[in-house]
């Protein structure tokens, strides 16, 4: 009975508190300065009872439910009596989850990575609230799981995996009717959709319809490191066909079994998408996720300065890399100013590579004045080897996107080099202070190449096999610290254990991964209210990200923090991408905070008010309402 009357007086008070508010203007505004969300805080009506709550994963709680709420949601009798916590609902999981890794093996070839992802996807298949729970609280644990690497054995065996429809699909067949599919989604608001078309998933090639995981997995940290509300995320698909010959020919494969769309014929289907989804969505955010190099580009010069969009491989993987790149700078102890200074050797030139290169040219030419002196002195600093090897003005038909970092043929020859070196060479005679592998091949930097970077110029070479998933790392930390040396610095796209190197001296493998930026540029965008996504914006993740280690952390060695930390690192990320926003006059403002609001904003009441707008998975109290 005292619960009751406590959940009475609070009620009371709510209520007496809203009026107020809604008859004082000043204490309106009040609220509104205090930057307070009702996001996952006020109750949620629901249209639905009994065992259709319970099969809803928006709603169901499980054993969670009060019995206040069973009574009210006609529950009681078909949960068991006793109402468990959030947290015993987790310990029950997690022991669970310890038991059952072994018996969700498909067999001996199905490592256990792939295990844990099939029973992480059944909680999240029946309640969403406890998944991100758990999600949250063991992010260093469950990253891997439901993102790289282990997203890309999900995607290569999607077909087989597939259980329950997440997400939309949006194929060749539904042209003309796009328009019209976007109504099938129930959410009435989207604030973030992660789009492939399956052609280039991480280094893995390409996967059809398959490639859907991928999308999935990165919303998966859309909620869980930026907060942004699981109800307003949309996973999607657009299926134009494939060219893996393997899955035009497997009867269970779920896709279009026919050869991709091209040209012409593949622009207008990605068009009528975007039109589709910003006239239903007109504030959502579209992240661009692994299309192959060909359209990458393309489609971002298309799209970028019409729609509020982005593509993670390109941009995403810039930043991250930028950062790291700076943080190189500060581990060899000098001020990031020197980083037009730095020698830089990459290792592939797909969109991936390319994104890194522009986005590293364009800091450096910033440092260095920004104008046309600086960016022509910025484009000397790199060294581009892709498969043929060194990229010079001598390439036949080079990519237009390359073409900025060709060497001069006079020059490479001063060097010792030529059009078609190879990477080895390239190393041995420049003396690089970075070696930067985007190839997504294996092992690329080979024993020989390794050897080479020993000679480099700099007093702490640093050495970044940014390849994903695993098993395209360009190196490992092992081969990189046992034939260099002890005194490299080393990052990689996908986790790795740090190397004991003996007399209490570790070598730490740093991670450098997208999920410490694109969460927060997504974040920062959406409450920004910003038109587009600016370079700016994008030049500001990454700089915020390169500041946010300690001096004493990068100069020993650790460059990206740990992952553990991702909620505050994408909540500052945010901040400085609403700041940035700000500073360009493109913020429009979110929800009750205008433009005029945001401009009033410190730099603390920022990351306050982002910080107020994550959504964290509490359970809601639910309401019934008759439709």
């Amino acid at each position: 009975m005292s619960n009751f009357s406590n959940q009475i007086r609070a009620s009371s008070s709510l209520i007496k508190r809203l009026k107020q508010r809604m008859t004082n203007p000043a204490a309106l505004m009040q609220a509104t300065r205090h930057f307070t969300t009702l996001e996952g805080h006020r109750p949620t009506i629901v249209h639905k009872r009994s065992l259709d709550i319970l099969h809803d994963p928006w709603f169901n709680k499980g054993t969670a439910f009060s019995m206040t709420e069973r009574d009210r949601l006609d529950l009681r009798g078909l949960l068991p009596p006793n109402v468990m916590t959030s947290e015993q609902q987790i310990q029950r999981f997690a022991a669970d989850l310890k038991r059952l890794e072994v018996q969700a093996r498909d067999g001996p070839s199905d490592p256990y990575a792939l295990a844990k992802w099939r029973i992480l996807n059944r909680l999240h298949d029946r309640n969403e609230t406890m998944y991100y729970q758990v999600l949250i609280a063991n992010i260093e644990e469950y990253a891997p799981i439901v993102y790289t690497p282990t997203v890309g054995l999900v995607c290569q065996n999607y077909s087989g995996l597939f259980r329950r429809p997440r997400g939309m699909y949006f194929s060749a067949e539904d042209r003309g009717e796009m328009m019209s599919m976007v109504y099938n989604w129930p959410a009435e608001q989207v604030d973030m959709i992660v789009v492939t078309d399956g052609s280039r998933i991480l280094g893995l090639g390409d996967l059809g319809v398959q490639g859907i995981g991928i999308a999935i997995g990165k919303l998966d940290l859309y909620v869980a490191a930026a907060g942004i509300n699981p109800q307003r995320v949309l996973p999607v698909m657009i299926d134009v066909g494939t060219n893996n010959e393997k899955l035009l020919k497997d009867p269970l494969y779920l896709g279009l079994q026919e050869h991709r769309l091209d040209g012409d014929e593949y622009i207008a289907v990605i068009d009528e998408f975007m039109e589709a989804v910003f006239t239903r969505w007109p504030h959502v955010i579209v992240q661009f996720e692994d299309f192959q190099s060909k359209w990458a580009f393309k489609l971002l010069q298309r799209y970028r300065n019409t729609y509020r969009m982005f593509n993670d491989d390109v941009q995403g993987t810039a930043g991250v890399a930028i950062a790291g790149l700076l943080g190189a700078v500060r581990a060899q102890g000098r001020p990031m100013i020197d980083f037009p200074k730095q020698k830089i050797v990459v290792a592939g030139a797909g969109s991936a590579g390319i994104g890194v290169l522009n986005a590293a040219r364009k800091t450096m030419a910033r440092m260095l004045g920004n104008n046309e002196s600086a960016f022509e002195s910025a484009g000397r600093q790199f060294w581009v080897v892709d498969a043929k090897g060194l990229i010079t003005e001598e390439r036949e038909n080079i990519d237009p996107e390359a073409l900025p970092f060709a060497r001069k043929v006079k020059e490479a020859s001063r060097q010792g080099l030529r059009e078609g070196a190879s990477l080895a060479e390239v190393v041995r005679e420049v003396k690089p202070d970075v070696l930067l592998g985007l190839s997504a091949v294996g092992g690329l930097f080979s024993k020989e190449v390794l050897e080479a970077l020993k000679g480099s110029t700099s007093t702490r070479p640093a050495i970044f096999a940014m390849s994903n998933p695993t098993k395209n790392a360009e190196c490992t930390p092992e081969e990189a610290f046992s034939i260099v040396g002890d005194n490299i610095l080393f990052a990689s796209g996908s986790p790795f254990q740090d190397v004991d190197l003996g007399n209490g001296h570790i070598g730490h493998c740093n991670q450098g991964n997208n999920m410490y930026l694109f969460p927060g540029i997504g974040l920062g965008t959406l409450l920004s209210g910003s038109r587009i996504i600016s370079d700016g914006m994008l030049q500001a993740a990454a700089e915020c990200l390169a500041e946010y280690m300690a001096e004493e952390e990068v100069l020993n060695g650790i460059i990206y923090p740990s992952t553990s930390r991702i909620r505050d690192i994408t909540k500052e990320v945010a901040a400085a991408v609403v700041k940035e926003a700000i500073k360009e006059d493109l913020a429009e403002g979110y929800r009750e905070m205008d433009a005029r609001e945001l401009q009033k904003l410190s730099q603390e009441e920022i990351v306050k008010y982002v910080k107020n707008n994550m959504w964290s998975p509490d359970y809601p109290t639910l309401v019934y309402k008759r439709d």
